[in-house]
């Protein structure tokens, strides 16, 4: 029993700083959210159980143009799909005694930070240590996004256009970095501003939904990168 308090103490102490960081980050979400239409307790909800912020702001922005329900989930699948990598590789650092409801509740846990701190846990991770980092993390983006629409409704509309744009910032820098590293990340970054000005403009695919073109494009370009340049297992392994 005191095994677990530990955990959970440790837990809560290494999500904090991830929560601090998701608050800021979600608010800006909730900026998004309230110009979909969403209520603070609907986007409370929704960051509560998605905790994406690219796969959140691509559903907002889909409800936001009145799409359909099978673009939403379409956008859902893809930009999340990294979500399944993870769960396989967090698999091999649980304890083979820990039951498979606490595996697949581990598993709805995940997001990029939580990830990295319960793959980095000495040893095998406690199911009580990742759910607590999950917990308090998910509290603060869960409100976080319920602040930003509350604040959208009060706040003067040029500063709720200027807190919008945050979060664009945010996505850029998460791109940038990686594609001064690697020259397949920056083409591919490249190639999909060009391929999507380009299908805004196009005949026939102009016409279909701006959700549409983005999962294909997202398909598509991830496809191609992936048969172009595969990434070397061995480098990976070596840390490289």
């Amino acid at each position: 029993m005191k095994s677990v308090s530990n955990e959970i103490t440790r837990g809560l102490r290494d999500g904090i700083p991830i929560a601090l960081g998701y608050f800021a980050v979600a608010f800006s979400l909730g900026i998004i959210a309230r110009k979909a239409g969403l209520t603070a307790c609907m986007g409370f909800v929704s960051s509560f159980f998605t905790r994406a912020s690219a796969g959140e702001y691509g559903v907002y922005t889909l409800v936001a143009a009145n799409a359909a329900y099978a673009e939403v989930i379409a956008m859902c699948l893809v930009t999340n799909l990294r979500y399944l990598l993870m769960s396989a590789a967090l698999s091999q650092k649980v304890a083979p005694g820990v039951s498979l409801i606490k595996r697949l509740l581990m598993a709805g846990c995940i997001t990029d930070e939580v990830f990295g701190i319960s793959i980095a846990h000495e040893g095998h991770t406690p199911p009580a240590y990742m759910f607590a980092a999950a917990l308090i993390s998910t509290l603060f983006w869960a409100t976080g996004c319920a602040a930003g629409i509350a604040a959208g409704s009060i706040l003067p509309a040029n500063v709720v256009t200027a807190l919008s744009v945050s979060l664009y910032g945010m996505f850029i820098a998460i791109v940038i970095p990686p594609s001064k590293k690697d020259m397949a990340v920056l083409w591919a970054v490249i190639a999909s501003m060009a391929a999507s000005t380009l299908c805004s403009v196009m005949p026939v695919v102009s016409e279909w939904s701006g959700g549409t073109r983005t999962i294909l494009l997202t398909i598509i370009i991830s496809c191609c990168v992936a048969w172009l340049k595969p990434i070397n297992v061995e480098d990976v392994e070596d840390g490289e």
